[in-house]
């Protein structure tokens, strides 16, 4: 479902429900991860769908590993279908990123070589998500420290080629774009303008910290425990210049909690964000 105008909301998490029970008629959409509830209680389900008949909400999904030559399982896809159909979600979403081969699970969305076979291999198995689940999901763009090895296509071209291919939306995380562009020397708001933009239908928000890299130097780590950086509102506001279908930003937050009103305060500054974007 596509929204009739941009919103702003957050990721639900445990540590903010007071906060956002307290303040709905100050989020437009909240965001959930569907693999917390896979085998919730009745209970569980019930009150994840009573959230959702008072404040339109997504699913996201962590442990798909859609971008992968691999097959997804569909025990997995069943799961999500379940838990759209019963929750009544507007929405779902997966990040591009492998996560198991061989049997292990490696406990990390980690990107796979950019290459046309790996393109392949992730079109089809959103394709078979999308069978599955009733629905086409959100694809969402990964950060990453070092670069896939093996790689014969860019980021922006690898993500434009699944996105054309699986006839899917982008989950536009503007962090992780952020890092892994200033992670490799690439100049953010040009890697921005590279990606299809028109395919955009969601974007996430989020913050990290500086780390030490092997060899010298420092990297940016997301790690979606510090506030969103000025640089990824300013992206916010590039997007929102030249994309012109109504945005669903949504506010990471994963640990350090500050006070309920900081996190507010960043729903606000991503809708000044947007205003400065539909503006110029």
């Amino acid at each position: 479902m596509r929204a009739a105008r941009d919103r702003v909301g957050l990721g639900w998490r445990g540590e903010l429900a007071a906060g956002i029970l307290s303040n709905l008629a100050r989020i437009d959409v909240l965001e959930v991860i569907a693999d917390d509830y896979y085998r919730a209680s009745r209970a569980g389900i019930a009150a994840l769908g009573s959230l959702a008949r008072q404040v339109p909400l997504s699913l996201h999904g962590v442990g798909m590993g859609l971008a992968s030559t691999i097959p997804a399982e569909p025990r997995r896809l069943h799961a999500m279908a379940r838990l759209m159909k019963m929750v009544q979600a507007e929405s779902w979403s997966e990040h591009l990123s492998f996560v198991r081969a061989g049997g292990v699970e490696i406990g990390h969305l980690a990107a796979p070589p950019r290459t046309p076979h790996s393109a392949a291999g992730a079109i089809a198995n959103i394709a078979l998500a999308t069978r599955i689940v009733g629905s086409a999901p959100l694809m969402e763009n990964i950060a990453t420290l070092v670069q896939p090895p093996a790689s014969t296509l860019d980021e922006a071209q690898w993500l434009a080629r699944i996105l054309d291919g699986a006839q899917v939306p982008l989950l536009l995380d503007l962090h992780n774009l952020y890092a892994n562009a200033v992670n490799f020397g690439e100049e953010p708001e040009q890697m921005l303008l590279r990606l299809p933009l028109a395919r955009v239908g969601a974007v996430h928000l989020s913050g990290g910290h500086w780390i030490d890299a092997p060899g010298g130097g420092q990297r940016l780590l997301d790690d979606h425990l510090h506030d969103v950086p000025p640089a990824v509102f300013e992206l916010l506001t590039v997007l929102a210049r030249h994309a012109p279908q109504p945005l669903t930003v949504i506010v990471e937050r994963d640990g350090n909690y500050p006070s309920f009103e900081h996190v507010l305060d960043q729903l606000e500054l991503a809708r000044a964000a947007l205003r400065a974007g539909r503006s110029a």
